[in-house]
């Protein structure tokens, strides 16, 4: 009876997985056009599940573990369940290789289970918690209906009472594995997942390689849709992207936002998508909702605006709005969902179309337009910071080893210390280098960030012609911001360029042995990484190295490299200003006084703002050109060379 049920069950839930495949591929479709490697990336795929998306699920050693033996164990008892039950090829040794995939998945279930018996907050609840049942339904049904092929039963042991149980138990443990794999369900992640791979819309981050820098949008095609207004605005790779969420809530625990109580959290935007797309409400999210919105409140439709600024929609405007787009949910993501991008996507909208950015972000991009800086200063002042200083001009080198790129730091009073502190270091290293001065403007990445594409692109296109009439070798600078948007992102425009952290070319001065450093004689020092250097840039070195050269043991945060927390200064974050419980400065400061340091040392403009304006008592904050320019050890005045001969102050 079991040989007539099991072929039946097995090819009645493949055949409704491949419907249900149908129909979600063709709903995923209803996306934008994306040119994809179809058939290499399904080659590739593979490998990146295998080692890319590996690595990053291996950062938790129970779950990796969980994860090979469960997934592993269920990829090839699936496998050879079809051909052993399904196709009636009772050979032994196929049988005993099916008991022990069944038996590897068995062992990866009790470990889901146990996760599921006291699971983290960030982890969805409701149907999820059902899953370790149905793994274990299904290895445990398959394992017994196995032991008569393999020879360890005889074929008519237990009858027909043994063989309706095990029906009811492979029946439970196909649906969930196979059927609810496209149809919906806990195991969605692992279909769409793959397909993810294969056809991600960052194919540059695998095989080791780095992709951060945002899409640029055709602003010269009149058809082009200027951001995303509805689900179905999204390219269709992103709303399968979408669909590969496994609802970890990894993005929800590292998310600032979320921890400091304002309206967002990655989990749940990711799943709103989800819902936007097959049309619904919020009501049945399993896990937790955004900060202070309740759940059943919101939904829409494929066709239907995410965000309705006169009423609720599928997603309220502050929620995207409270994003640093620190990337620290991009990140730890064991699926490599590109939160960020998506959340840029819909800024778009909002900003080119609606006009509706909120609080001083409408006036910081007016002053953008207006003096080619968010502050609204006169643009005639961006060298009066350095008007002692003597700074030669690209307009008068025409050519140079360095061109420091000065930023918009340039009108803040407390980031001039920083700027006049590295014109010391590139003067004591004899460095051949000039600043743009009046012909520089911001960089564009404030723009970019809250959504307003078109002044980025014209910031830039300007940088990128006043760069293009000098020669240079590379462009330098103390703002991770700029140094990323040069680096990463005028690209697209036409402007390519080596471009270095200010800590990158220290490192490299040190190296060569420029520079004549003392030792730093204060107390003890910790070091915040910043997300535009460390996340999005892969570099965690050099600024270590830097403070090492100097005498500096850092005393290491908790949350520190690659899952250092965001100070809050990026992505505009403090120019929409949507408030919460809690500000996240002062939550990165708690990490910071937990070290015990006495000073921290920060790369990034933004992130001394922020640190800075937390209230005292608290570490003294200092960014690492100021700490070596102040153990620079001065050669003597009848040596010192010409370059060298101006000093800071």
């Amino acid at each position: 009876m079991l040989n007539t049920i099991l072929p039946i069950l097995l090819f009645a839930a493949l055949a409704l997985a491949v419907l249900g495949a149908g129909k979600r591929f063709l709903m995923w479709r209803r996306g934008k056009p994306a040119k994809v490697d179809w058939l290499g990336g399904l080659l590739a795929m593979p490998r990146r599940y295998l080692v890319d998306l590996h690595h990053v699920v291996e950062r938790d050693k129970y779950m990796s573990k969980t994860h090979v033996a469960t997934a592993g164990g269920f990829v090839l008892a699936a496998v050879l369940a079809v051909i052993v039950h399904g196709f009636g090829l009772h050979n032994r040794i196929l049988g005993f290789a099916l008991l022990g995939a069944t038996v590897l998945m068995f062992v990866g279930a009790l470990f889901v289970a146990k996760r599921r018996r006291n699971p983290p907050a960030r982890l969805s609840k409701g149907p999820w918690n059902r899953l370790p049942k149905s793994l274990l339904m299904f290895s445990v049904s398959f394992f017994i209906a196995t032991l008569p092929v393999a020879g360890i039963l005889p074929h008519d042991f237990g009858g027909w009472i043994l063989a309706l149980i095990l029906a009811i138990g492979v029946a439970w443990g196909v649906s969930e594995m196979f059927f609810g794999m496209t149809w919906g369900g806990p195991m969605k992640h692992a279909f769409a997942g793959a397909l993810h791979l294969a056809w991600h819309r960052r194919a540059e981050r695998f095989g080791g390689g780095r992709s951060t820098g945002l899409k640029a949008l055709n602003l010269d095609d009149p058809n082009a849709s200027l951001g995303v207004e509805k689900p179905t605005d999204f390219t269709w790779n992103q709303l399968l992207g979408f669909d590969a969420c496994v609802q970890c809530g990894k993005c929800e625990a590292v998310c600032p936002a979320f921890a400091a109580g304002q309206p967002l959290n990655p989990k749940k935007l990711i799943q709103d998508m989800v819902i936007g797309l097959a049309g619904g409400t919020d009501a049945n999210f399993a896990g937790s909702p955004y900060p202070g919105i309740p759940l059943g409140e919101h939904g829409g439709g494929p066709h239907q605006p995410i965000v309705n600024l006169q009423g609720k929609a599928l997603v309220e405007a502050d929620t995207l709005w409270s994003c640093t787009t620190c990337r620290a949910c991009v990140e730890e993501c064991p699926m490599m969902i590109e939160h960020v991008d998506a959340i840029v996507d819909m800024r778009r909208h909002l900003t080119l179309e609606k006009g509706a950015t909120p609080n001083k972000g409408a006036e910081v991009l007016d002053n953008l337009i207006a003096t080619d800086n968010p502050g609204g200063f006169a643009p005639g002042g961006r060298l009066n910071w350095a008007a002692d200083l003597n700074l030669p001009l690209m307009s008068e080198k025409k050519q140079t080893d360095v061109l420091f790129w000065v930023g918009d730091g340039a009108f803040d009073m407390r980031n001039q210390r920083t700027l006049r502190a590295f014109v010391k270091v590139l003067k004591a290293a004899n460095v051949d280098f000039a600043v743009l001065g009046l012909e520089e403007r911001d960089s564009g990445d404030v723009a970019r960030r809250l959504g307003d594409e078109a002044t980025f692109q014209t910031l830039a296109k300007r940088n990128i012609a006043s760069l293009a009439q000098y020669r240079f070798n590379k462009i330098v600078s103390c703002d991770p911001h700029s140094f990323h948007v040069l680096k990463n992102e005028y690209g697209a425009l036409g402007g390519n360029y080596q471009v270095l952290h200010h800590s990158t070319y220290m490192e490299e001065l040190i190296a060569g042995q420029q520079l004549n450093l003392g030792q730093h004689k204060g107390g003890s020092v910790t070091y915040h990484d910043p997300c535009y250097l460390g996340r999005y840039n892969g570099e965690y070195e050099a600024p270590r190295n830097v403070l090492k050269a100097i005498g500096i043991e850092v005393k290491e945060m908790e949350r520190s490299g690659f899952r250092s927390r965001c100070c809050g200064g990026g992505g505009g974050a403090p120019i929409t200003d949507i408030p919460g419980k809690q500000r996240i400065p002062d939550m990165r400061m708690v990490d910071i006084k937990e070290t015990g340091a006495e000073l921290v040392a920060v790369g990034c403009p933004q992130c001394t703002a922020m640190l800075e304006g937390v209230v005292e008592p608290r570490p003294q904050i200092k960014d690492i050109a100021e700490l070596v320019a102040d153990v620079l050890i001065e050669a003597p005045a009848a040596t010192k060379q010409p370059a060298a001969a101006l000093e800071v102050n």
